[in-house]
């Protein structure tokens, strides 16, 4: 007997699956799709119902040969990519490929890498599901028609290299309509007024802050009004009025979903959405763990469910009550609602064996995997645990006809938050203060009056964070495309990220007004969602794909004719700097490119100098004594070097300050990090450091 074939895509999911099954089995790894559309050409035949003309990837001939070998002396081959639709699809492509039968049942899937899951999958194979396929064909041509006939236009009259993408334009149209906001926002003025009070009886103070009177909410909007309560109020008696008791529970968060751990990751880790997904993929598709063997440490990482299994439940409740006691295991499982549309065909991202605490295993993780993995682990078991309960405290205060309140709470059982808190993505609505005991009738004592001016302001630029939360309630992409979504319109130059919000560039903001004015539907938030839903259609089997495809087609067409002839040709200029090129002279230029802006001089191809534009941190080297710039590795990360940079290896990641050491005169630099937040000297033989704030 000759054994049998398991086709996976990865060498490190095929490594971790050769463990749960037998000798008789030969694990493969794929690398990803072996076939698709070609690069050089549309692909796709839309006269006879959007036929696709699908090519061996370039550099997979050899992989392909190997694997049609292995399958041909194998008596039977098992397809074991990913459980969604892009995993149907490259199953599906290599089913094709190596002429297994389209009745015969080749496909396995699991949610998990773990033994059982492996084991129980292999006993129930399926037949490919051709709606799943379906789904994603029509996702790749829809988007291969997009790209492949408005980029072209975009070339011919705006700049070469141009392009434009269904879901990346969207993306990069909300980033753009946000700064439009910003920029036309007028602040409009407020004020409040904070007093602060003390018990007739007691030295504790606390702060009340200014309401209306007793016939409601005053909206202070000026100076004049707000001189005009004071004169009022600051002699006027401060009497409790009404004191209320309460209180409150607060709920866990819902175990991860793909946006909220890539919102999650981002505030608390400051990870980027492809970041993120890396480390996610890799705890997916296992790691060697010391003294137990390769071991697939989380669920499927794309995923908008929330459900969990009643099996993985139970153990959390076990875990939860041999670690915290029974107290906090609420009287039921926990069950969260799954938003309305959402796949349910995955459970939500959670740890495969919640015993594996993160501190446990932490030596066999790198430093990525293992702060992703305790997010993911800490959340799972706090979605699990009883809710936190606070007592509140309200108090209304009387001064003359006007209203004081006063609001405190503390915590009385902290259940799931002993473990783990949700991050937020604003940095106000902190817990309320603690107040003292008052009692109605309580005669106060005013120790201050504070009165503040305010504006308000406008919303704020996208985060990564923010970005996605607000692609998935427009319903615009699926799990697997908010990572490549943000990473595509960064590369393209469209957008920038400046301390972590994303900005459109000039660039960017030219091809969205272009397209707003000539594909208005392409970046139609609404027809971007209509069109997810209905390739959702597809999979669930109520839609034919090439219909789909027809309706999108014919209108889209007619859009492509009339942009064709009203687009005139757009000039973008280049901003001309003082620098001088140092080969012939010109005053150089700023340019896009993939990494960014960098400086190129304009009498190209003649003349084909180039360099990075840095800008200086206002220090000097305390090495050479050049200049310190501010630079960006090729991920973009920044750090700050030597202008004399290889002769002088001077670098740091820490920020440097406008100041001298005190004890050596070195140079002096901000390290920031989740426990502290420091000035130290950059000396090695020095150990000088003080507190930031001071």
């Amino acid at each position: 007997m000759s054994g049998y074939l398991v086709i996976v895509e990865s060498p490190a999911k095929a490594k971790t699956i050769k463990k749960y099954l037998g000798r008789n089995y030969k694990v493969l790894a794929s690398m990803g799709h072996l076939r698709d559309l070609p690069k050089s050409q549309m692909g796709v035949d839309i006269e006879h119902d959007f036929e696709p003309k699908y090519i061996t990837i370039r550099g997979k001939g050899d992989l392909l040969s190997e694997l049609k070998k292995e399958a041909k002396g194998s008596d039977k081959v098992y397809l074991a990519t990913d459980p969604d639709r892009e995993g149907e699809a490259i199953s599906w492509h290599l089913a094709k490929a190596l002429d297994i039968k389209e009745n015969q049942k080749c496909r396995i899937v699991f949610n998990e890498i773990t033994k059982s899951a492996v084991q129980n999958a292999i006993k129930i194979p399926r037949v490919i599901d051709d709606k799943l396929v379906n789904a994603q064909q029509a996702r790749r041509i829809l988007d291969r028609i997009v790209g492949y006939k408005i980029s072209p236009l975009l070339w011919k009259k705006v700049r070469k290299g141009l392009s434009a993408g269904r879901v990346q334009s969207v993306a990069t149209r909300l980033i753009c309509d946000r700064e439009e906001e910003i920029n036309i926002f007028v602040p409009k003025e407020y004020w409040s007024i904070a007093a602060k009070m003390q018990g007739d009886k007691s030295r504790e103070t606390f702060e009340a802050k200014f309401y209306g009177s007793k016939q409601g909410k005053i909206e202070l909007n000026n100076k004049e009004e707000v001189e005009k309560i004071l004169a009022l109020i600051k002699k006027a008696s401060y009497i409790v009025s009404q004191v209320k008791k309460g209180e409150r529970k607060r709920t866990p968060a819902p175990p991860f979903i793909t946006s909220t751990l890539q919102q999650e990751a981002s505030r608390k880790l400051g990870f980027t959405a492809k970041r993120t997904m890396m480390a996610a993929q890799q705890l997916y598709e296992g790691i060697e763990i010391k003294g137990k063997g390769t071991i697939g440490l989380i669920t499927y990482m794309r995923t908008d469910s929330t459900r969990i299994a009643a099996e993985a439940q139970n153990s959390a409740r076990d875990y939860i009550k041999d670690k915290y006691g029974q107290e906090y295991v609420p009287q039921n499982a926990r069950q969260y609602k799954t938003k309305k549309g959402s796949q349910d065909a995955h459970e939500a991202i959670r740890p495969t064996d919640v015993l594996l605490e993160p501190l446990v295993i932490k030596e066999s993780l790198k430093p990525d995997q293992y702060k992703l993995y305790k997010l993911i682990w800490e959340r799972y078991v706090a979605s699990q645990m009883k809710s936190a309960v606070y007592d509140t405290l309200s108090i209304d205060i009387e001064a003359d006809q006007y209203i004081f309140k006063a609001n405190g709470s503390r915590i009385k059982f902290q259940g799931f938050m002993i473990l783990y808190v949700e991050g937020k993505d604003d940095e106000g609505d902190e817990e309320e203060g603690l107040l003292p005991e008052l009692v109605e009738g309580q005669k106060l004592n005013l120790k201050k009056l504070d009165p503040k001016q305010h504006f308000t302001q406008p919303p704020p630029r996208y985060t990564e964070a923010t970005l996605i939360k607000a692609l998935e309630e427009k319903g615009i992409g699926r799990p697997s495309t908010y990572a490549p979504t943000i990473t595509t319109i960064l590369a393209r130059g469209y957008i920038e990220r400046e301390k972590r919000q994303l900005k459109p560039t000039e660039l960017g903001t030219i091809i969205t007004d272009i397209m707003k004015e000539h594909f208005k539907d392409i970046v139609d938030v609404e027809f971007t969602a209509n069109m997810e839903q209905q390739l959702d259609e597809v999979e669930e089997g109520q839609k034919e794909w090439v219909e789909v495809l027809k309706q999108f087609y014919t209108p889209f067409e007619e859009t492509l004719k009339e942009a064709e002839e009203e687009i005139g040709d757009i000039e973008i200029q280049d901003e001309v700097t003082e620098e001088k090129c140092e080969k012939c002279g010109r005053n150089m230029v700023i340019k896009h490119g993939r990494y960014g802006k960098f400086l190129a001089c304009p009498g190209f191809p003649e003349c084909r100098n180039a360099k990075p534009i840095l800008e200086e941190a206002g220090v000097n080297c305390p090495v050479c004594g050049g200049k310190v710039y501010i630079k960006k590795t090729r991920k973009g990360r920044k750090y700050f070097g030597c202008e004399h940079n290889p002769k002088c290896e001077f670098m740091t990641w820490d920020e440097p300050i406008k100041e001298s050491c005190p004890q050596c005169d070195g140079l002096l630099v901000k390290k920031v990090s989740k426990k502290k937040q420091v000035i130290h000297c950059t000396n090695k033989n020095c150990e000088y450091e003080r507190s930031m704030d001071k």
